[in-house]
């Protein structure tokens, strides 16, 4: 029998469902939209917002957080 015509496998294969194959990049895709908003807000919203890094948030460092952080959802 020829290695490359093997038959197609049935409902009833080992294998992952496509519908499990789709929810996994899903996944995947869902994770690397988080990861590169987190690291936009990181960059943009830190550098703009945070003057004068220091133990905790000043109000008005709070507020522009906050507001850069908005922008980047919408």
């Amino acid at each position: 029998m020829d290695p490359f015509s093997s038959p197609a496998p049935s409902n009833g294969s080992s294998g992952p469902s496509t519908e499990a194959l789709m929810d996994q990049v899903k996944a995947q895709l869902a994770q690397a939209y988080a990861e590169e908003f987190l690291e936009t807000v990181r960059s943009k919203c830190f550098s703009k917002c945070i003057t004068k890094p220091g133990t905790g948030l000043s109000g008005s460092e709070s507020s522009c957080i906050s507001r850069c952080v908005e922008r980047q959802i919408k």
